[in-house]
């Protein structure tokens, strides 16, 4: 049985953020990845945003990784020249009465550091955007889209260049315990292949389903994880936005918003739908919903046809109807020198925060 310094469980951005940063510090370092390739689950089906920080509790992990890690991403963008755009995001109050609203998230953006947000009118929303219906706004001007997939193509290539490997089509299904090290089985065979002291579960939807393989790991220690679904609709024609557009949040998320790729196409969504297990369809049943919801800040979209795209599925912490949670980012040490570190609850902004999570878990371990 072969022996590394570490075994990264799960190949999306956030997996190879942490295997990157650790192989830079000289770790012999394994990522075991279920799928053929990296990034096929959380990082591939979101809206592709950098995100400011502007709407996590002050103080959370959420709200310092997601700031702390936007100045991280947009650097390493511009050094590796993945492609990306600074387009800005306004956050919207339709009607006068959501104005308080947006004074909150305003004052929790500047106790989060957040300290670029312009305030606006309506009017001066509507000179920036002509298509716009609100009453007053928030320009984020921090807030960006990327090519999600070129940059983990890039943290691929620094993890190889730096010694690290990801192990495709290797699903880790049992992990026991030996003297110092963790044993890792994998794809269901009886007996372990690799030997580390050092397991990182950042395996997203399945992160519960990790832990609870684990020998001798306590049941009452493994989260309720609850799957809620965000389904998007790509607007036909021309987009008529430059920046992206947000309502106010709304339980589960943040609203139904419009957002643009990198080719300036503009898309609808997420929505929320909370299921049992992860499923990835979209009904063109939900269009009529998503209109509703839009028209209310882009009247037009009415007069525009809903073609369904994709869906993505977000490993929440919290049920439905509860206060959303944040990340959990936990280190438990065995008898012998052995650690776990478990990355449970990484949604949005996981995308944005992802350097920032790699440097926080590594400093965790030294």
């Amino acid at each position: 049985m072969d022996t590394v310094d570490a075994i990264v469980i799960g190949a999306g951005v956030v997996g190879l953020a942490v295997a990157r940063e650790l192989a830079l510090a000289g770790r012999e370092v394994i990522v075991a990845e279920a799928e053929s390739t990296f990034g096929t689950g959380i990082s591939a089906r979101h809206s592709e945003v950098i995100h400011a920080g502007i709407y996590y509790p002050p103080g959370s992990l959420k709200a310092k990784l997601c700031v702390e890690g936007k100045a991280l991403l947009y650097d390493y963008c511009e050094r590796r020249r993945i492609p990306h755009k600074r387009l800005g995001k306004l956050i919207v109050a339709v009607e006068r009465t959501e104005r308080s609203r947006l004074e909150e998230l305003a004052e929790r953006a500047a106790a989060n550091g957040v300290a670029d947000l312009q305030w606006l009118t309506g009017a001066e929303a509507r000179a920036l955007e002509p298509e716009l219906v609100c009453d007053s706004a928030l320009l984020s001007p921090s807030t960006g889209i990327l090519d999600s997939h070129a940059l983990m193509q890039s943290l691929v290539a620094d993890l190889e260049a730096a010694g690290g490997a990801v192990a495709y089509d290797n699903r880790v299904t049992s992990i026991s315990r030996g003297p110092g090290v963790f044993e890792v089985a994998i794809n269901g065979a009886p007996e372990p292949c690799l030997a580390t002291p050092l397991v990182i579960n950042a395996a997203g939807l399945e992160a519960a389903d990790v832990l609870a393989s684990i020998e001798g790991f306590p049941r009452s220690d493994v989260p309720k994880m609850y799957f809620c679904k965000g389904n998007y609709f790509t607007l036909s024609g021309k987009s008529p936005f430059s920046r992206l557009i947000y309502p106010m949040p709304a339980a589960g998320g943040l609203g139904t918003h419009v957002t643009l790729d990198l080719a300036g196409r503009a898309r609808l969504g997420p929505d929320t739908e909370w299921l049992d297990a992860p499923c990835y369809d979209v009904s063109e049943d939900r269009a009529e919903a998503f209109r509703t919801a839009v028209a209310r800040y882009f009247p037009k979209v009415r007069d525009r046809n809903l073609v369904p795209a994709y869906a993505g599925v977000r490993p929440k912490l919290a049920a439905p109807g509860e206060t959303d949670r944040d990340f959990v980012i936990s280190r438990q040490d065995e008898n012998g020198g052995a650690r776990l570190i478990s990355l449970l609850g990484i949604e949005s902004p996981g995308l944005t925060a992802s350097l920032a999570i790699g440097t926080k878990v590594a400093l965790l371990d030294d």
